[in-house]
């Protein structure tokens, strides 16, 4: 199982992270309008300033938490810096009031209260880049924290045709839409959450202690993407080093292989990690959230599980 990434800067992340303000976009990303289910809607576009122009490159949609937004996804992920030197698109989409509807049916956001079809505009985003840029039709992925886990999750089910993998951190699947599960395409899925998250259980049930809905845990959400892409069973299994043993986790793994089409669902359970993305910034103290995982970049772990699972 792969865990170390050999990316050039990567270890940079998190130092030229602390040194931007999270509130606007960085060199080489800038903010697009567009109009999605007849809402004006807008995302940030990272475009490599050496991205290739004669032959299709990778596409990653990275979809912020609640109460978040672009700017400060990419400065959290650090996506676009890897994007740099990977050579591939990053979309940053803003969500209406700085939330997703991701399927909790929550009224207290607008975006779940009216209904506000996400999925379509993540599919809008993909066709508008796609008209721009010359996108690698096997290879967009979706990703993202908390909110944007789930609706990461919903984005891969419903647009099972058009996305090869996805990477949902933090995040699990929002109960009420657990019905509705079936992807019409076998997806890869990466899942990365800590046994620790005091806003998202592990195990799943009520998000901040039941306020914000119910979602089903991170060993139930792997089951069934492992069941809908005819995943091999058992799974593979293994643990991390412990690198940094002052943070308090230790990174177990799972790995279910040989799915339809090449798909493989793999399962980061960081025992004592919080609601974080790990090898980042603790964006919020730790009585709040939790302690970030120390012992691997969630960035340069999803971006190896995306360049291993193009769309077959």
């Amino acid at each position: 199982m792969t865990w170390r990434i050999g990316l050039v800067g990567l270890a940079l992340i998190a130092m030229r992270a602390t040194s931007v303000c999270g509130q606007h976009p960085l060199p080489n990303t800038t903010k697009t309008p567009l109009v999605s289910s007849g809402i004006e809607r807008e995302y940030l576009l990272h475009v490599p300033p050496t991205l290739p122009r004669d032959r299709p490159v990778p596409l990653v949609l990275a979809f912020h938490g609640g109460n978040s937004n672009g700017a400060q996804t990419e400065i959290l992920t650090g996506f676009s810096l890897v994007a740099d030197h990977k050579q591939f698109l990053v979309v940053y989409p803003e969500a209406i009031e700085k939330n997703w509807n991701d399927g909790r049916r929550q009224q207290q956001f607008p975006a779940q209260r009216f209904n506000i079809n996400d999925v379509q505009f993540a599919d809008d985003i993909i066709t508008a880049v796609s008209k721009e840029h010359m996108v690698d039709a096997q290879r967009i992925y979706v990703t993202g924290i908390s909110n944007g886990a789930m609706l990461t999750h919903l984005v891969a089910m419903h647009l099972s045709e058009k996305i090869a993998a996805g990477a949902a951190v933090a995040g699990g699947f929002a109960e009420p839409a657990v019905g509705q599960f079936a992807p019409k395409q076998p997806v890869s899925m990466l899942i990365i959450h800590g046994t620790a998250d005091p806003q998202v259980p592990y195990k799943g049930g009520g998000v901040d202690e039941g306020k914000r809905g119910r979602i089903i845990g991170a060993e139930r959400v792997a089951k069934l993407w492992v069941d809908g892409n005819g995943c091999q069973t058992p799974a593979e299994t293994g643990e991390l080093p412990d690198l940094a043993p002052f943070d308090q986790c230790r990174v177990h793994w799972q790995n279910w292989p040989h799915g339809r089409n090449g798909t493989d669902v793999t399962l980061y359970t960081i025992e004592g990690g919080g609601h974080t993305w790990p090898g980042s910034l603790q964006f919020l103290p730790k009585f709040i959230i939790g302690p970030v995982c120390r012992d691997f970049h969630a960035t340069a772990v999803i971006w190896d599980f995306f360049e291993k699972h193009p769309k077959r």
